[in-house]
């Protein structure tokens, strides 16, 4: 018998260790709430010649084992009495209960543990050995809060320890809910009155009270009282507890409040909603942070984890604007008697006042009639071209913006001479009539911080220079309709130096991204800004990626205007940005629909000879061999064979069930039927049954409801964000304020399965392709995607190195990992390396710890190197862009193909992935980086969403096919794999050659794709056009399209009369792009046709230039 070792670690291991060095004293008092250990040195210092000698810390600092070891045998194992306060369960400080329960077991100490949620916890009963009677008089005194209730706990504990104490009497309960300041009970206002002042209610936690730290209260309530409003204040114990929500529900429909400003954390939502939703008002979530305001100040991140997780993600939940951080934390000076320094809050003027400012413009905006109501409706840019404006993933935006000022008009705002088709507004837009003085705009910059403008004055020279300033003017691509302006965002720096701008966090946006929200705000005064669909540049701004400052750029842009941002359903990490990073509240709207087309023309030959093939099982062997042979060369005359991955000799037996597994991913491939129109129902074929379970019509009537309540001022409820075609139909309807996950949820237990699936779909795949499993491997982790599958692509790392993660029994929560013996395993450990986006770096920031962590684990085993191979070094293995950036910048360097151009590629790749991750937060590691990029065997991207595919954005070949140029560059010959996770019960793991094959053949290609991109005119052309972009991309950054790949998709689009006619009609700038860019394919040698009628299309427009305006909607 073996017996099998299972290694366990915590993410506690991942703590600084640190010496506390309190001397020993008779009580100790420990908690993770400074609240909580002020009110007890307040008590103690009340009450001190009746009260033994106390000693107070807070757990926070003994997170790391050693840590604890240190505190147990130095200050504990001399005291009689342990009273501990431990917030969100046992698992939070296990390792710490488990070591003080022993001490106090061998010693006689009195141990006393109370939840600081005031909710019952068996665990903690357990964990404690005074008698119940004293446990609960303990926490009753300890949820009572203040000064002389913690004078009482103390002498109760005594007392309990066998110490003299004088018993504290008459302690009065500070109620659980209340009125702040003054009389709790006393309710400071009646209910409005016409022409009464707006009313903001701030919401803040008892404790705060009871500990008097009020100080970032007391300036926020002041601050909104200077800005006109009427505040009311009101504490509270928590937002969960029943009788609370009751009274606060009661009391907000006497105070009736325009703007909440809340200060309590984490998520209030239950059954029945949050009780904040009564008041149909914005609600700004601000928080109050754990660390120093020098810590912020140094910070990329801007906050924490944990502080990310309490104050701004779990609060999203609920739907609340995040508006920002308002206080720090700070020590007072330290009290030698206690060995403990108070930490305080302590309040930041400046953001106090931006959240104020924030409270104003939400205020103004629910009470302006909707008439008088000036708003911003902003497309987006991205990537700069003319033929490419108004780009929105999976969105229709020019038709879109002409829906909204259609349901805006009929609401009542004010809408003149709008466009009749969105073909004449991108007409009007790209005529650039709207313009700015310049001398007015140099004006606005004086307001800016003067850092900020030396910046932009470095970056991109005097306004004059920018090619958007002309004859003294800012000309923007921009038109009024009565009291809303339609305007396309400017690019944000220019097309010359675009590649450099991608790979510099801190480089500012250009002039005239600048002079346009300055003109937004200080000339066409707007109320509110909409931006319409994902996504713009604005929130990708220079600065911290949370709770941002003054000298942020989107903050100093932006100011305190209200945003509104319909954001597609399916993107929960880059809708989190502009929530965290802009206050918007992001409006989920629907995907397009998805369907499956017919199996195209030159696949009806192979799929009748395969079904003839399968219909001849158990008849003629000699017949079935003469049909495979068949099979291959039918297969051959069209490609198909490259396409299935066939190779020379490959038994026929073989190559038709390739062939067949190929064919049936093409008919199985959905693509989208056109692009979806923010609050319109789709026109749907009535017998196509992939449509059948989609209420269309409730997700575009909610759409439009969702964008009006937020253009009102009023709460916009929250929704989940997630793939509808992948079986989340929780997040159906949209129209909601879209919210994502816990960070500390992932991975979730139902990830760490699939990742599982995924990592032994990838070693069988690799094992049958080079006869062995591979040694080393790149995962490519995103945001988003780690957002919709709670970590299946990271679970699949660990699941690859042999680790998998471990939770709170109560929670739910990733608590650390457990090492996997190689004879659990059965196979030897692969040395993964993570390439993490910018996105992924912020929102999850403990998972690179976690990942280093177990690396770090698993070079310290005892296993052979052969089979393990971390015990030969521990070099970085997660890396991603500096701190502050995101993308790698691949795209932006490839204007032609050509050798430069792939060599600027590969170069822009390893720079925007240079950086380590781990303890040590984003180190310059580009040496590492290269020994590992060059080294790897294999390259992994996961893709889990139905409704896109490789061919829709650049940012697939930017990582897939700009990390193969990279390795290439490096003498690396990896294999690039494309994990297709879009079943999660069936994934597929497929080379990135195959993925491109099924998607050209399954949608590109497809008539029915194109039929319905046909139905949306401008933007329709555009999309065809741009799935060109990416086919060139591919072929040129990674070799992995094949030339009859273009044959295919030329044939379906400027090969087709009827789709150049439309493209030529409804974006000629578009259609010119593509016969632009056939023409480089064929050129730099990706694309062989004989065909002289092409050659002759393609040549003859090399001399034509773009026309000037888009034409007809066709």
């Amino acid at each position: 018998m073996h017996i099998l070792l299972r290694e366990k670690h915590g993410l506690e291991e991942t703590a600084t260790a640190e010496d506390l060095g309190q001397s020993p004293a008779d009580l100790v008092v420990l908690s993770f709430a400074d609240s909580d250990l002020g009110a007890f040195a307040a008590g103690w210092r009340a009450g001190r010649a009746d009260l033994p000698t106390l000693r107070l810390a807070n757990l926070q600092r003994l997170q790391h084992p050693l840590s604890v070891d240190l505190y147990l045998e130095k200050t504990l194992s001399h005291a009689k009495g342990i009273l501990i306060r431990l917030l969100g369960g046992l698992d939070y400080w296990r390792y710490g209960i488990e070591q003080v329960r022993a001490l106090a077991a061998a010693k006689g100490i009195a141990l006393a543990i109370v939840p600081g949620d005031g909710r019952a916890d068996p665990r903690l009963d357990e964990a404690s050995n005074v008698p119940v009677s004293t446990l609960r008089r303990l926490q009753a005194l300890c949820d009572t809060g203040g000064a002389l209730a913690a004078q009482g706990a103390l002498a109760q504990l005594a007392l309990a320890s066998g110490l003299w104490a004088v018993p504290v009497l008459g302690v009065k309960a500070l109620p659980r809910h209340g009125f702040y300041p003054g009389d709790p009970a006393g309710c400071p206002v009646e209910a409005p009155a016409p022409g009464d002042p707006p009313r903001a209610l701030v919401v803040l936690y008892r404790a705060f009270v009871a500990a008097a730290d009020t100080a970032p209260v007391d300036a926020l309530m002041a601050a909104l009282s200077a800005r006109g409003f009427c505040t009311v204040g009101v504490f509270v114990g928590s937002l969960k507890e029943a009788e609370t929500r009751a009274w606060l529900r009661d009391r907000l429909a006497v105070v009736q409040p325009d703007v909440i400003v809340n200060v309590t954390a984490f998520s209030a939502r239950g059954a029945d909603g949050s009780p904040l939703d009564a008041a149909d008002a914005p609600v700004l979530q601000v928080a109050l942070a754990g660390s120093s305001r020098e810590a912020w100040e140094e910070a990329e991140r801007g906050l924490s984890p944990p502080d990310l997780a309490i104050h701004v993600v779990l609060p999203e939940i609920d739907g609340r604007i995040f508006a920002g951080v308002v206080s720090f934390k700070a020590q007072e000076a330290p009290d030698p008697d206690l060995g403990f320094s108070r930490v305080v809050h302590v309040p930041h003027d400046e953001r106090i006042s931006a959240v104020a400012d924030r409270a104003r413009a939400w205020a103004a905006l629910r009470r302006k009639p909707r008439a008088e109501r000036k708003l911003a409706l902003v497309l987006s840019a991205y990537p700069g071209r003319d033929d490419q404006i108004a780009h929105a993933v999976g969105l229709d935006a020019p038709e879109s913006a002409i829906a909204v000022l259609g349901f805006l008009e009929a609401a009542g705002w004010t809408v003149t001479s709008k466009p009749a088709t969105h073909a004449a507004l991108i007409d009007e837009l790209l005529a650039e009539q709207i313009t700015w003085p310049l001398a007015d705009y140099e004006a606005a910059l004086q307001r800016l911080p003067a850092a900020l403008r030396d910046e932009l004055f470095a970056q991109w020279g005097p306004p004059e220079s920018d090619p958007a300033v002309r004859n003294g003017l800012v000309h923007f691509k921009a038109q009024k309709y009565g009291h809303v302006i339609v305007a396309a965002q400017p690019d944000r720096g220019s097309r010359a130096e675009r590649t450099a701008e991608y790979h510099d966090p801190r480089r500012p946006p250009r002039h005239a991204f600048v002079a346009f929200y300055l003109w937004l705000r200080e000339v066409a005064g707007i109320d509110a800004l909409v931006h319409m669909g994902a996504h713009g540049t604005l929130e990708w701004l220079p600065g911290k990626s949370v709770a941002l400052s003054g000298a942020c750029w989107p903050d100093a842009l932006l100011g305190a205007t209200p945003v509104a941002y319909p954001f597609i359903v399916n993107d929960p990490g880059e809708a989190a940005t502009a929530k965290r990073r802009l206050g918007a509240i992001t409006i989920g709207h629907m995907t397009p629909p998805q369907r499956r087309g017919p199996l195209p023309e030159g696949l009806h030959t192979v799929e009748r000879l395969l079904d003839e093939y399968s219909n001849a099982d158990g008849l003629d062997p000699r017949r079935r061999e003469r049909l495979a042979k068949t099979i291959v060369e039918a297969a051959q005359d069209t490609g198909l064979d490259r396409d299935s991955g066939l190779v020379p000799d490959m038994p026929a037996r073989d190559a038709v069930v390739k062939l067949d597994a190929f064919v049936c991913d093409v008919k199985a491939t959905l693509f989208s039927d056109g692009l979806h129109v923010f609050g319109r129902t789709p026109n749907l074929p009535e017998t196509d049954k992939t449509f059948a379970a989609m209420p269309f019509g409730a997700c575009a009537a909610t759409e439009r409801d969702g964008l009006l309540a937020a253009l009102d001022g009023k709460f916009v409820t929250p929704g989940p964000a997630g793939s509808p075609w992948r079986g989340r139909r929780d997040v159906l309807p949209t129209g909601r304020n879209l919210f994502a996950v816990d960070p500390r949820a992932v991975p979730s237990r139902a990830a760490d399965l699939q990742g599982e699936t995924l990592a032994d779909a990838l070693l069988t795949r690799h094992l049958q392709d080079h006869g062995d499993y591979p040694r080393s491997v790149v995962v490519d982790l995103w945001g988003s995607a780690t957002m919709r599958t709670a970590g299946e692509e990271f679970s699949m790392a660990l699941r690859l190195i042999g680790v998998t993660p471990t939770w709170d029994d109560t929670s739910d929560r990733v608590s650390g990992f457990e090492i996997l013996p190689l004879a659990k395993l059965g196979r030897p450990r692969v040395d993964v390396t993570l390439r993490i986006s910018g996105l992924f770096r912020d929102v999850f920031p403990t998972l690179p710890v976690l990942f280093e962590q177990a690396t770090e684990a698993l070079a310290q085993r005892d296993e052979p190197a052969d089979e393990n191979p971390f015990v030969i070094g521990s070099d970085p293995r997660v890396f991603g862009p500096a701190p502050g950036g995101y993308g790698v910048g691949v795209a932006e360097t490839v204007d032609a193909l050509t050798d430069d151009t792939l060599a600027a590629a590969a170069e822009a790749w390893l720079a925007g992935s240079a950086y380590a991750y781990g303890r040590a937060g984003g180190v310059l590691s580009r040496d590492a980086l290269e020994k590992r990029a060059g080294s790897a065997d294999a390259f992994v991207h996961t893709q889990d969403l139905p409704e896109t595919d490789l061919l829709m954005a650049p940012d697939y070949a930017a990582h897939e096919a700009g990390f193969s140029a990279a390795a290439k560059r490096l003498g690396g010959t990896p294999t690039l794999y494309h994990a297709d996770s879009a079943r999660a019960d069936a994934p597929r793991m497929r080379t990135l050659t195959e993925e491109i094959a099924r998607v050209v053949r399954g949608r590109a290609a497809n008539p029915r794709w194109i039929s319905g991109q046909m139905r949306h005119g401008f933007r329709g052309a555009a999309e065809i056009a741009w799935t060109l972009d990416q086919m060139a991309l591919f072929a040129h950054l990674a070799g992995a399209v094949e030339s009859h790949h273009l044959d295919l998709y030329w044939d379906a689009t400027l090969g087709d009369d009827d789709v150049c006619r439309f493209l030529d009609a409804a974006n000629p700038r578009a259609a010119e792009a593509m016969r632009a860019r056939f023409r480089q394919l064929v050129e730099a040698g990706y694309w062989t046709t004989r065909r002289n009628s092409v050659i002759d299309t393609i040549a003859d427009s090399s001399a034509a230039k773009p026309p000037a305006r888009t034409g007809t909607n066709a």
